[in-house]
C-alpha cells in the first residue's frame, strides 16, 4: 500500500502541474477560432481534473480512518527502521525496472494538452471537439434550430406559421429579463405540445452554450435563475399559466392540499374525502401515522383559490412556465450568434447548388491551409481568421452575394428585392422581388396549397395569390366549358385488345355498347 503522505505530495504536485498547464494553454494566442475553442475545452477538462484531485486531497486530510495519523507517528519516532525499510523497497523497485517509462500522469497530461495529435496522421486523427457540433453549426459559429422550428410551426393555434429566418428573428427579439415567445397565446402555452417544444428548445440552447463556452459556469447561473423563478412562483407573482386555483369559467374552486387537485364544486370536494386515494394521500402528508386515517375522514381543510396562496404552488404547467422564463439568460448572450446564422442563411439562399459546392470545397482547402500555416507560422492563420470574421458594413440591410458581401444597390433596385409579394395560397408567404415571386408558382409549397384547395396547379392560375380569386376562377372555367383541367377522365387513355387507343370516356361508352 502506498504511503498516504506520498499520495498527498503527489496529488499536490499534479494539481500544481495542471495549473501550470492551464496557464500556458490560455496564454497562447489562438490562431483560429477553432483553435481557441479547442484550448477552452482542454482548459475545462483540466479544471475538472483539478477539482477531482482537490476532492481526493481533502478526504485524505480529513483522515476519517486515522491512516495518516498512524503513518505520521511511525515516521516521526526516533527509530528510523520504517524509513529505511521504505527506502529499500524503492531502490529494489528501480533496480528491478531500470528502464521504467513515464508515469501515468505524464501520459494523462500529454493527452489533455492535445500532444497525442502528433502521433497520428492528419487523416487518421479525429478531432473530439469537432464531434460535438453538427455540420450546420459549423464548429459553433451558427445554431441549428431546424428541429425546434418544426416543433414551433406544429403548435396548434399559433398566430401564423413562420419561416426559419423569421423564427430566428423571434428568438433574437428577446429582451433582458423578458419571456420567450410573448406572441403565443395562453391557450397554446397550456398545451402539452408547447411544453415539449419549450423543453426541447431549452435543452438545445443549454447544450449549445456549454459546447461553445466551456469555461463559463452555465449550470450555476441556471440554478440561480430557477431558484428565483420558483420563489416568485410560490409567492404567486407568476401569472397567466392556467390560474391553477380557479375553477371552470373563472369561478372559485376548492383545492385539496393532500391530493394537490382542484375541485370545481364543494360537493365534489366533500365526496372525494372518503375515497381511498385521498385517505392515502392525507396519511402520507400527516406526520402522525396513527391518527392519519381518522383525520382524513373528517376532511382536510379546504383551501379556497382566492383567499389562501400555497407555499408550494402546485401546477401541471410549472415545467413549461419555468423554461419559458429562464430561457432569457440563455438567449440574450446568443443574439449575435442568431444574427450571424440569419446572415449566413440569406447568403446561402442567393447561391446556386454549384456555388455552394464550390464554397464547401474552398472552406475545406482554406482550413487545411490554415492548419499548415499555423504549424509553420502562426501569424498567417491569425490574419486569415481576422479577415474572415471582419464585420461587414451593411446599413441598408442588403442581401449578401455569393462572396458573403452585400450586393450592389443598383442590382438590389433592378431586381426589385425591396418589394414584398404575398401569396395567401402559400399560407401568407412573403417573397422578395418579382423573380422570386414568379418562381414560387412552380415550387412545392404553392402546389401543396393548390392541392389543399382541390385545384390543379396549371398555367390558368398563374399570378393568382388569393384563395377567393382562385376559387372564383375555377368556377368561371367550369362555366366556360374549360372542363379539361378538371376532368381527369378525359386525360386518361385506355387501349383495347387490338392496340387502339381511346380516352377513358370513349372507351367505356364503346365497351357498354359491346363494340370492343
Amino acid at each position: 500500500m502506498d504511503s498516504v503522505i506520498e499520495v498527498q505530495r503527489q496529488t499536490h504536485e499534479e494539481i500544481e502541474r495542471f495549473e501550470q498547464a492551464i496557464a500556458s494553454l490560455l496564454s497562447q494566442p489562438p490562431t483560429t477560432r477553432k483553435e481557441q475553442l479547442k484550448n477552452e475545452h482542454r482548459a475545462s477538462d483540466i479544471l475538472d481534473r483539478i477539482t477531482a484531485r482537490a476532492t481526493t486531497l481533502h478526504s485524505l486530510y480529513v483522515d476519517q480512518d486515522n491512516t495518516r495519523h498512524t503513518e505520521t507517528i511511525s515516521l516521526s519516532s526516533a527509530d528510523l527502521s520504517e524509513f529505511y525499510t521504505r527506502l529499500a523497497k524503492i531502490k529494489d523497485y528501480y533496480n528491478k525496472y531500470p528502464e521504467q517509462g513515464p508515469e501515468g500522469f505524464e501520459l494523462e497530461l500529454a493527452g489533455v494538452l492535445g500532444e497525442e495529435e502528433d502521433l497520428y496522421d492528419a487523416e487518421e486523427y479525429e478531432d473530439p471537439v469537432a464531434l460535438l457540433f453538427s455540420g450546420e453549426e459549423s464548429y459553433g459559429r451558427y445554431v441549428d434550430l431546424y428541429a425546434n422550428h418544426t416543433q414551433y410551426n406544429n403548435l396548434k393555434n399559433i398566430p401564423k406559421h413562420v419561416s426559419y429566418i423569421q423564427y430566428l428573428d423571434i428568438l433574437a427579439s428577446i429582451k433582458e429579463g423578458g419571456m420567450v415567445h410573448p406572441e403565443v397565446s395562453s391557450t397554446v402555452r397550456l398545451s402539452k405540445e408547447y411544453e415539449n417544444y419549450i423543453t426541447s428548445l431549452y435543452n438545445y440552447l443549454l447544450s449549445y452554450t456549454k459546447r461553445t463556452q466551456p469555461l463559463v459556469d452555465i449550470e450555476s447561473q441556471q440554478r440561480d435563475a430557477m431558484a428565483e423563478f420558483e420563489k416568485l412562483w410560490n409567492e404567486g407573482q407568476i401569472t397567466g399559466w392556467g390560474d391553477d386555483y380557479l375553477g371552470p369559467n373563472g369561478s372559485e374552486g376548492v383545492y385539496c392540499t393532500a391530493c394537490q387537485k382542484l375541485y370545481a364544486k364543494q360537493t365534489v370536494y366533500d365526496a372525494h374525502l372518503k375515497s381511498k386515494k385521498h385517505i392515502k394521500a392525507a396519511a402520507r402528508e400527516s406526520n402522525p401515522a396513527s391518527d392519519s386515517a381518522n383525520k382524513t375522514t373528517a376532511g382536510s381543510t379546504p383551501s379556497h383559490s382566492t383567499s389562501q396562496p400555497s407555499s408550494s404552488r402546485p401546477s401541471k404547467y410549472f415545467k413549461a412556465a419555468l423554461y419559458t422564463n429562464v430561457l432569457a439568460p440563455l438567449l440574450v448572450p446568443l443574439i449575435p450568434t442568431l444574427t450571424e446564422t440569419k446572415s449566413n442563411l440569406e447568403r446561402r439562399f442567393a447561391l446556386t447548388a454549384r456555388e455552394r459546392e464550390t464554397e464547401a470545397e474552398g472552406a475545406e482547402q482554406q482550413q487545411q491551409q490554415a492548419q499548415a500555416a499555423a504549424q509553420t507560422n502562426g501569424t498567417t492563420g491569425a490574419a486569415e481568421e481576422e479577415e474572415e470574421e471582419e464585420r461587414i458594413y451593411n446599413p441598408l440591410k442588403l442581401p449578401l452575394g455569393w462572396d458573403g458581401k452585400p450586393i450592389p444597390y443598383w442590382l438590389y433596385k433592378l431586381h426589385g428585392l425591396g418589394v414584398e409579394y404575398r401569396c395567401e395560397i402559400c399560407s401568407d408567404g412573403v417573397y422578395m422581388g418579382r423573380k422570386n415571386f414568379e418562381r414560387h408558382f412552380q415550387e412545392s409549397r404553392h402546389a401543396f396549397g393548390m392541392r389543399a384547395l382541390g385545384l390543379p396547379n396549371t398555367k390558368h392560375f398563374h399570378e393568382i395569390t388569393r384563395i377567393e380569386d382562385a376559387l372564383a376562377l375555377a368556377e368561371k372555367l367550369k362555366q366556360e366549358g374549360r372542363q379539361e383541367i378538371f376532368q381527369n377522365e378525359t386525360m386518361e387513355e385506355m387501349e383495347d385488345d387490338d392496340g387502339n387507343v381511346y380516352n377513358k370516356k370513349t372507351y367505356e361508352d364503346l365497351k357498354k355498347q359491346g363494340i370492343i
